[in-house]
């Protein structure tokens, strides 16, 4: 009756209890009308906690299982049963018994997971949690191949115990990321993924490398495939660029463009000695300081001008031509340029080979 996901499964699209699994709970968007899938029945609450309880017993019953096969596989070797009849002679008769009724007692398992396996499946088709009712079997594959009395699918057993774990995880229940098995494991898978992630991209940066060295067309290829085609739509989105952004930097920063713009009419005029001599005569101030305003709000006057001239089809063409030229000039046209150009890059891929080959979980763990 466990609802628990494949431990396979990183992701569910439910985050109630119990969660379905995300590549068979949604159907697909261009699915036909009669292939779309139900929604999910809301589960109560009460049924919640029968789920978790019956987890918690599959879990005590599937590890039970699991210890007496370790007992059994054990017992099939002398020094254990030596060691039995060292510790007790009793005890190694009930061993012996134990290994006798084996497949009996495994049985009895089997039967309890198997009713567990039909009676979840039953409980997913009335929930609606699965696209289809058939997929119960598939999502829980480890469940049902662990039901068949096989000495190697036996141990499949050990996902179902994995997969409870996970559930009581995601229910606050237990928290195994305090357990030093767990950090023990998950120290060393990260160590083992972060080496092999690395070798991987270090290879893909090296055949990059060999590319440009040995075939010498990669970045002319880069040129006349992808910059080359696209080069009106680079020339229209610089020129738009700069007109919004001369347009909303006057619109937003107008008042201290034109403090600024007024301060600098009058330090000219004030530092000029013309208008020193002129600030002599009678009236010469105040002539000053009406040539210091007019001359202040001619320039106001240009800019603001000149702002709203931004906004002109001559200017547009005009920034158009600049970037246009700018990047005729920016493209490699000779073999030398190319040469130069597949250098840097080669040397830029270097750098990057040798961070990824920094061990950065020294750092975390040493």
């Amino acid at each position: 009756m466990h609802q628990e996901d494949s431990p396979s499964e990183g992701r569910t699209q439910r985050d109630r209890y119990p969660p379905a699994n995300s590549w068979a709970d949604q159907p697909r968007s261009d699915a036909p009308e009669e292939d779309k899938h139900e929604p999910p029945r809301d589960v109560p609450g009460w049924r919640e906690k029968c789920y978790l309880a019956w987890d918690l017993i599959i879990m005590v019953l599937v590890s039970t299982s699991l210890l007496l096969i370790l007992f059994d596989t054990l017992y099939l070797t002398s020094p254990f049963r030596d060691l039995l009849s060292a510790i007790s002679p009793t005890l190694e008769q009930w061993g012996g018994w134990l290994h006798a009724n084996f497949e009996t007692i495994d049985l009895w398992f089997v039967a309890v997971f198997v009713f567990d396996v039909l009676v979840g499946w039953a409980f997913a088709i009335w929930d609606r949690r699965y696209h289809r009712w058939f997929f119960y079997p598939f999502v829980h594959w480890y469940d049902v191949l662990g039901c068949i009395p096989v000495g190697g699918l036996r141990l499949l057993r050990v996902l179902r115990i994995i997969g409870l774990l996970v559930r009581l995880q995601r229910t606050r229940l237990i928290d195994i990321r305090t357990w030093g098995i767990y950090r023990f494991f998950y120290k060393y898978y990260e160590i083992a993924l972060e080496e092999i992630s690395d070798r991987v991209i270090v290879r893909m940066l090296t055949d990059v490398q060999e590319g440009f060295l040995s075939k010498g067309n990669i970045s002319r290829r880069v040129t006349d495939e992808v910059l080359l085609p696209r080069k009106q739509q680079l020339v229209d989105d610089v020129a738009h660029r700069i007109q919004r952004v001369l347009g909303e930097s006057y619109a937003h920063h107008r008042e201290d463009i034109n403090d600024w713009v007024s301060g600098l009419v009058h330090r000219a005029i004030t530092e000029n000695p013309t208008v020193r001599s002129l600030q002599r005569l009678p009236m010469g101030a105040q002539m000053v300081e009406a040539m210091d305003e007019a001359m202040a709000d001619v320039a106001n006057r240009l800019i603001r001008e000149a702002v709203i001239g931004i906004r002109s089809p001559d200017f547009r063409s005009l920034i158009e031509e600049l970037a246009n030229r700018t990047i005729d000039r920016s493209v490699p046209v000779s073999a030398s340029d190319y040469q130069a150009l597949e250098q840097v890059l080669v040397e830029v891929l270097d750098v990057l080979k040798s961070e990824v080959k920094v061990q950065r979980w020294k750092e975390r763990y040493y």
